[in-house]
């Protein structure tokens, strides 16, 4: 098995990676929304656009 991150062989300690250093890697894109699935469900665009509005009105 190769590290998804790297491709280098995997460590039993970090498996599925091969390092500490890429399990990092693969946690900060999960936190920063880097492994996020786009969706195309109208209610879920609708609440996104009244979420950045509202967010949009305390700024000003």
């Amino acid at each position: 098995m190769s590290c998804p991150i790297c491709s280098k062989e995997t460590v039993q300690k970090y498996r599925p990676f091969c390092s500490q250093r890429c399990a990092d890697i693969d946690l900060g894109r999960w936190m920063t929304g880097g492994y996020a699935i786009p969706s195309t469900d109208p209610e879920d665009m609708e609440e996104a656009i009244e979420a950045l509005e509202e967010e949009t009105r305390k700024l000003h």
